[in-house]
Order: C-alpha cells, then structure tokens, then sequence
C-alpha cells in the first residue's frame, strides 16, 4: 500500500507540474481543463491527489528547531528575535488554494455521486489546512472561495478577513468532509477521520489563542475539539499503540519502517525503493549538520517514574547525567540517548555522543539502523496525525472549559501514561499543588484548573516532542517568553573523566589547556571554553553570546506580510508591530 502511495503522488505531482506557482497570473492547469477532465471518479482521485504535497516532509520535525524544543548550534530567527519583514515569500503563498478552488468549481460534472461526496470532502479538508496554516501564521486573511481571474482587481485586492470569520470557514469546510467523505482507514490517504482529527487541533488551537487574548467567543472552538476528538474516540479504529512493553513501545512507534496503522491516522510515506528519504538519522547522529539536542528544561519536567516532580528535589539542575536520568518516566530514555540505549538492531550500548549534540542531550526519536545514517536515506513514515494527539487536544480544550472530569482524563490521557506504565494523573491532585516549575514557564495560566491545564502542557511537550507542536503551542497559550529563558544542557562539574553508560568506564573527558597525551580509544575528548562551554552551575552553555534575547509579546507571535504584497494590495495591512 505505501509504494501505490508514493507513485500515485509521484504521477500526480509530474502531472501538476507545469502549471505557475505565481498567485496573481497563475492560468488554469495546462494539462488539466474543466472541458475534458473532471468526468470521472479516477479524474477525480488523480486532481485530489496532488493535494498532498501541501502536507509537510521533515519539517515535522525540524520545524521544532525555530523553538526551545530543539536546540542547534545556530539559534532561529523565532529565538533570537531577530525576524525581518521579507520582501517577497514569507509564507504568503497562495498557488494550493487556486488549485483546491479550480476543483470545487467543477467536479459535481462527474457522473459518480459517491465519488463526488468523497473528492469534495477532500478538497475542502486541504482548503480547511491551507487556511489554518494561513491563520497560524499571518491572522487574518482574505478567504477565496473560487480560483481569481487575474483581470479581477477587486477580488485580487481584498482586505483580510476578520480571523474568526475564517476559522468559521473553516470549520463549515471540515464539517462538510466529515459528513461526505469515506471513513476507509488508510494511513497514508484522508478520510473522515483525518477531518475529525484536522477540526480537533483546529477548534483547539484556536480556543486557546482567543482565550488568553481575552477574545470573545472562544467556547465554541474548544467545544468543537472536544466534539470531534470525542468522536474519534468513541467511534474510529484508532487506539493507543500498546503491546505491554513500556520500556520499548513509545520508541517503536516512532522507529518502526512502517506508519503504525493502530495509532496513525495519517503519515507521509517514504520508501527505499524509491529513494525517497528523509534525514532524521543523519541530522541527529553527525557532528557537521546543526548538532540537535533537547534542552535541559525539557529534560527537567519529565517526572520520575512514580509520578512524582523530578524538580521538587534539591540542587536538580547539578546531578550527575547518571543520576538525572535514573527512574524517569520511560519516554525519556525513549527519546533521547540514556544508559542502556542501542541503536535498532544492534547490542553496542552507545554514550551520547557529545560531539553529535549541542546540549549533551541526544535525540533517538525516529532514528534507525546505522545504514539509514547517509543524510537524506532514512525511510521511517513520519507521523502527520496520530490518536494521541487526539487524546491531548480533548484533555485540555475540556480543562480550558472547566468541564474536564477525572474519567475524562483516564480515557485520554492516561491511556498514554498506561503505555509506559506511568501512574495516573489525577485531576484533584494536581489542582490541589501545582506544580512551581510548569508554573513558571507559563505564567498565564490561573483558576481552578491551573494544576491540572500545567500537567496537561507538561504531557503534551514529552508525547508530542519532535512532531512540530511546539512552535504553535508557544503561540496559543500566548507563552513566548518561554522561548527566553536560558538554555542549557548537561551538568559537569568542571574538567575530568565522565562515564556516561554506568558501566564504571569513562566515556568522556573534559579538559582545559592542551588535549591529553595518549587518549584513549572510544573515548570522547572535549576541551572547555572551545568545544564547550560550561555556565557559573556546571551547566553546558551552548550559546553564551545568545543569554539575553528577547520576545515581543506585541509583534512576534505573528508573522509579517512581505513588502511587496503590502504594495500589490493597498487594502493589506501590516500585522502589528510589523509596520
């Protein structure tokens, strides 16, 4: 099934391929004419197909990087807060929506009515992703809901649109698929169940965007999350993937080949094959491709594996790596290099590999055999919705309303702590003693639910680490000053042998001056002040020139429209801040 996929998109794609991508003077498909095409359901099948390129490729993962949730050797723009006013691109894009539109305009010519429901659906779930990416990134923005004449000034001049006029939009589009299209599971091809799980983190993160701005109306986008995340949970043949291992099954979801089809509701493919990979290995396992690590904050709210808070001990920040990591909850050394970890199909207990990582840190999330380590050659299917996701949008829209239940969380939530065998949240504990160190992060959160909203960001950062949530999330909750906050990794005391595996063997030394005489094989050698840099704590400071940066809680939180639209379009206005 994956290989039918990934050619179907490929002949698609080829077909597509000679129409403009220019928004203002894009003509209708060269190969493609209402006249002669549209008559049939393959008509219909091929057209949609190349809908799917809109879909994201390793930017699942490393979209994470512009946050505080990967850090590299060259901070983003979004960290450093140093984003400019593009001239031309910036995300303003609009060639998709020409095409979704085109479609809509003339596939009820089809002589198949069961095709067109399908087909139809499926164009308004890619307009409903095109708009909400469009809403994530800029706001408003003018809504088309038919392909623009480029002699049309007044359409090709629009203002923006009011932002919850179009998350209305598209939400009426994504109402309208889950009604017409086919609920068929296919983990590599939309269905009923993909727009069920496209309106849960819709109505989700757009609740909570309005929620704390202060924004009227709000309610009725988390109810819409807890609607269609309840759906999916009552009436799907999604489910927590599980085999009774929690020291093994989060990893392999992830590093498995193949889209686990129990808990994917949608993937991108890739295939040996066909030589259609992705970089994952490579990015995190060389030394000369950014050196990705978790930061030590995220490290810090894993909770110990008896639920308890890792941060409620004295002096955590300055344990030893053996000791941080020891009795965690499982995700972590399910996520990062810890003592114990193989690379699949290997018995060779590594280290982190220091010179892989910024942070010390070493990311394992998707990583696979060492043949799949050339860049570019890793073929695991990377996941574009999955049920868990779902679970975390339903716990928390029912948090923000106040209506959320201890049986709520036990049939979402802790569905994913039972996977790693991790106790169960509970609601009136957790609102009882809020956690300092979540409080911390994201100082907006208050009332009665504040506990349980902090446990709930806490999950979804672990669960959903590497998947290209953060960056949203941030902008959501209105927490960007978390992007500010000092970034560190691993703790050392100062200069000496280190064992990082607990086999009582050094793996590492740090040094100052000269390198040591004599090294020893295996072993990695780093001099302080040069490959790293340790703060007044012992903590490594990957970036010591970058400790005082700065997030505009009045500009940032948006993106800003490229200049030469402002110019093309006189109704435009900038996004504040971005004048």
């Amino acid at each position: 099934m994956k290989l039918r996929y990934i050619l179907t998109g490929l002949c698609t794609a080829l077909l597509l391929s000679s129409c403009s991508d220019d928004f203002l003077d894009k003509q209708p498909l060269s190969e493609i004419t209402a006249e002669t095409f549209f008559n049939t359901a393959s008509d219909l099948e091929l057209y949609t197909n190349g809908f799917y390129r809109m879909f994201p490729s390793t930017s699942i993962y490393n979209g994470e990087s512009s946050t505080d949730n990967i850090i590299q050797t060259e901070l983003s723009d979004e960290m450093r807060g140093a984003r400019l006013v593009p001239t031309s691109g910036g995300g303003w894009s609009w060639d998709y929506l020409r095409d979704i539109n085109f479609f809509l305009q003339h596939y009820e010519k089809a002589d198949d009515e069961a095709a067109k429901a399908h087909y139809g659906g499926v164009a308004r779930f890619f307009r409903a992703w095109f708009y909400f990416e469009k809403v994530q990134r800029f706001g408003e923005v003018p809504w088309y809901e038919e392909p623009i004449d480029p002699d049309d000034k007044e359409a090709l001049t629009m203002a923006r649109d009011p932002r919850q006029f179009v998350v209305d939009k598209i939400m009426e589009d994504l109402d309208w698929a889950i009604e017409n299209m086919r609920a068929d599971q296919n983990v590599f091809q939309i269905n009923k169940y993909t727009a069920l799980a496209l309106k849960s983190r819709v109505g989700l993160y757009e609740g909570t965007f309005e929620k704390y701005r202060g924004i009227t109306g709000y309610e009725k986008y988390l109810e819409a999350a807890v609607s269609a995340s309840q759906q999916l949970m009552d009436n799907s043949p999604y489910g927590v993937y599980a085999t009774g291992n929690p020291e093994k099954d989060y990893m392999e979801l992830f590093n498995s080949h193949d889209a686990n089809e129990t808990e994917y509701i949608l993937a991108r493919a890739y295939s040996e094959d066909l030589n259609i990979g992705h970089n994952v290995n490579y990015y995190v396992t060389t030394s000369s491709y950014g050196r990705p690590g978790m930061p030590k904050d995220l490290v810090n709210s894993y909770l110990n594996a008896d639920g308890t808070r890792f941060t409620d001990q004295a002096n955590y920040d300055q344990l030893s790596f053996l000791q941080e990591v020891e009795g965690r909850d499982p995700r972590l050394a399910q996520t990062i290099r810890t003592p114990g970890y193989t690379r699949v199909g290997q018995s060779i207990e590594l280290a982190p590999n220091l010179g892989a990582t910024v942070t010390g840190y070493q990311i394992t999330k998707y990583v696979t055999e060492p043949v799949y380590d050339t860049n570019n050659q890793s073929i695991t299917d990377l996941p574009i919705f999955r049920f868990g996701e779902v679970l975390l949008n339903f716990a928390e829209a029912k948090a923000e309303l106040e209506t959320l239940t201890q049986e709520g969380l036990d049939v979402s939530i802790n569905l994913l702590r039972d996977r790693v065998g991790m106790p169960h949240v509970l609601l009136a504990s957790a609102n009882a003693d809020p956690d300092a160190f979540m409080a911390a992060q994201y100082t907006a959160v208050s009332g009665t639910n504040k506990g349980i909203i902090l446990e709930i960001r806490r999950e979804r950062r672990i669960e959903l680490y590497m998947e290209n949530f953060r960056w949203d999330d941030v902008v959501r909750w209105k927490a960007g000053q978390t992007l500010t906050q000092p970034i560190r990794g691993l703790y050392f005391p100062g200069a000496g042998e280190y064992d990082l595996t607990g086999d009582g063997q050094a793996n590492v030394v740090l040094y100052e001056g000269d390198r040591p005489a004599n090294p020893i094989s295996g072993v990695q050698y780093y001099k302080l002040g040069g490959d790293f840099t340790l703060d007044a704590n012992g903590l490594i400071d990957p970036h010591p020139s970058f400790n005082n940066r700065s997030f505009d809680e009045n500009k940032d939180y948006l993106y800003p429209i490229p200049r030469i639209e402002l110019q093309l379009n006189p109704n435009l206005q900038q996004n504040p801040g971005w004048e």
